[in-house]
């Protein structure tokens, strides 16, 4: 990160024109400031920013994905100013376009539930709303003294609470490294009682802000997102976000003469001082980069943070799923699903099964999740053994199984914030200009003939898809004779599925007579802006032509269907009476729902990551053997799956 900022590192004592790197006000940084007031050259000081990892270092969380690089001091050190303290009190740095950022990111990362460190569980609950909270924090921590306080300032800090607020429920909230047995805090079980209680569970801290009537602090960061939330926080030490006319000061700090607004401090704190990286691109980024990142490696550990035992998958499938699934406790195969429940229930983990591997009637007792393959796959197919870059996961359903609901249905009947929506347009841009679609396959768009052209894509009539979610018809042959009687004087272009053009899935068709064109081989991205319909039983590239603006009628209830964005002549589920546009539909199935994982940095990721990985081609491609491996697999898969 430093390299990518400009500093050239080397190790030794500095000469004219170096300068001296430390870490923040660590135990030993008092060796480089030695140094560098010997040679009398800089210093500059290194230290977290305030977005940085799923888990504390010390618990073996990941490098930072953010440095506040200081030259000027350290940020938790009131008695010298710090370069955010300058930066903060510089109105010349700011202008409406920074301060709007500062808004909509504000929101984004309130949304996203992100903080410092995010080993908080969603599921846990949270103190009813209307108590006081008072925060914790290590002992020993450098940012106690550095802001003038002590551990005996957490007692007082306490006994003022009692008394400003009488009746309240008071709830400590211990730092995340306490409740990991990692370091000690200020408060123990003896500090709790009668209405003050001690919250050492990792309960969102976002949660606990959002259900607080009043926020006590020496110089936690959470009372710089408290401020966020819209609290006016009572503050015993003097960090960064004190004396700026938002915090309630036991010890004001004369110098810092500015009024600022939360806007103002957001864009100080996180866009003008801090250097971000992208770990996944190898580059330095801007704050919203790091959010997407940081959000995709949350959801990650927190899906797979209890471990998984996973069934039904197929054996050339499980080094992309234990890369993608087994981060944080490696997997633990079984192949069927019963027996693997029973394993998961003794061992306290999840289940993960393949969707269409998943028995009828099956009831797990362990907290299941159906896998699936994404919406955006792959350069290749899955049936030649192309592994994926995107899985989706399911503790409700599965997304091509309309008879019951699912994850799926669930977030495309949310409605979006606004930063939500424009980032699903600026993918729904993305998409189109770049040509992107599942699989990504070449192929060239031959001449085509002239009129109005209606594109069917075929199936593979042994899908789970057909068999859950056709209507009436539930053959390719079926569903080209439905098309062209209903549009006699059409153009129809019949579309091969990639799998049965390949031999390797059943749906062979013959469309002589009823087809004016057979398009094999051709890349549907290229193809879909040339024709003026779509007619799909509940095929993908219905939602791939919804995307690209042309108009789809569906006869069977795939998962994009029924929310009135379709033509529908087929049944659809009736609990679909959300009415969302194509942005939601669109960030619900290709952002919320899929989880991306990166073949280059081997990280989870955001979609963007996803996208730059199909389209500059920087995927790790299986050798020719799987072409035979995926016929094998085909021809024997009733006599002996590979999965088991």
């Amino acid at each position: 990160m430093l390299a990518l900022a400009g500093h050239e590192l080397r190790l030794g004592l500095p000469g004219p024109g170096d300068g001296v790197l430390v870490w923040g006000a660590s135990p030993t940084a008092w060796r480089g400031e030695a140094v560098a007031a010997r040679r009398g050259v800089p210093l500059v000081r290194v230290e977290d920013a305030f977005l940085r990892s799923v888990l504390p270092g010390r618990a073996g969380g990941a490098a930072p994905l953010g440095l506040l690089v200081d030259p000027v001091g350290v940020h938790f050190v009131s008695r010298t100013p710090s370069r955010i303290e300058q930066i903060l009190g510089d109105p010349g740095l700011y202008n409406s376009n920074i301060l709007d950022e500062a808004s909509r990111l504000t929101h984004c990362l309130i949304k996203a539930d992100l903080s410092k460190y995010n080993n908080s569980d969603p599921d846990l609950p949270c103190p009813e709303p209307g108590y006081v909270l008072v925060v914790d924090q290590t002992r020993g921590d450098a940012s106690i003294a550095g802001s003038g306080a002590s551990a005996a300032t957490f007692g007082a800090m306490l006994e003022r609470a009692k008394l400003g607020h009488p009746e309240a429920r008071i709830v400590l909230r211990s730092h995340p490294e306490t409740a990991l047995g990692l370091r000690a805090g200020h408060f123990t079980a003896a500090d709790a009682g009668g209405r003050v209680s001690l919250l050492t569970a990792p309960v969102s801290p976002h949660r606990l802000l959002a259900g607080a009537s009043a926020v006590y602090t020496i110089s936690s960061q959470l009372g710089f997102e408290a401020i966020l939330h819209g609290h006016r926080p009572r503050v015993f030490g003097r960090p960064f976000y004190a004396g700026w006319g938002l915090t309630e000061d036991e010890h004001p700090l004369p110098r810092r003469t500015r009024r600022l607004t939360p806007e103002d401090l957001f864009a100080g704190a996180m866009l003008l001082a801090p250097l971000w990286y992208d770990p996944c691109r190898d580059r330095l980024c801007g704050l919203e980069e790091v959010i997407r990142q940081l959000e995709a490696e949350v959801r990650a550990w927190r899906e797979d943070r209890r471990g998984h035992v996973a069934a039904g998958m197929r054996l050339w499938k499980r080094g992309r799923l234990q890369a993608v699934f087994g981060g944080v406790k490696p997997l633990r195969f079984r192949d069927d699903p019963v027996a693997a429940d029973r394993l998961a229930v003794a061992t306290g983990r999840g289940l993960l099964v393949w969707a269409g591997k998943e028995p009828a009637g099956f009831a797990p007792k362990a907290p299941c999740l159906r896998v699936e393959d994404g919406f955006l796959r792959s350069r290749g197919l899955g049936a030649e053994l192309v592994p994926p870059l995107s899985l989706v996961t399911d503790g409700l359903g599965i997304y091509y199984d309309p008879t019951r609901p699912s994850r799926l249905e669930a977030l495309i009947a949310t409605p979006l914030s606004e930063a939500q929506h424009a980032r699903a347009e600026a993918l729904i841009a993305r998409l189109k200009a770049e040509g992107l679609s599942k699989y990504n396959l070449p192929g060239a768009v031959p001449p085509l003939p002239e009129g109005h052209r209606i594109l069917v894509p075929g199936q593979v009539e042994d899908d789970a898809s057909i068999r859950l979610g056709a209507g009436e018809v539930r053959t390719n042959l079926g569903l080209l004779q439905a098309v062209r009687a209903a549009n006699p004087g059409a153009v129809i272009l019949y579309k091969p599925h990639p799998d049965v053009e390949a031999g390797l899935r059943p749906g062979k068709v013959d469309a002589s007579g009823l087809a004016d064109m057979v398009l094999p081989g051709v890349d549907p991205a290229l193809l879909i802006p040339q024709v003026q319909e779509v007619w799909t039983m509940t095929s993908l590239l219905g939602f791939e032509a919804l995307v690209r603006g042309v108009p789809v009628t569906t006869l069977g209830a795939p998962f994009y269907a029924g929310w009135g964005l379709t033509r529908d002549l087929g049944p659809t589920p009736s609990r679909r009476t959300a009415r969302p546009d194509l942005a939601q539909l669109v960030h619900a199935a290709l952002i919320a729902y899929p989880r991306y994982w990166d073949p280059v940095s081997r990280l989870p990721c955001p979609v963007e990551v996803a996208l730059d990985r199909l389209a500059g081609g920087e995927i790790p491609h299986p050798s020719r053997l799987n072409r035979a491996l995926s016929k094998l697999q085909g021809r024997f898969a009733s006599l002996a799956p590979l999965w088991r």
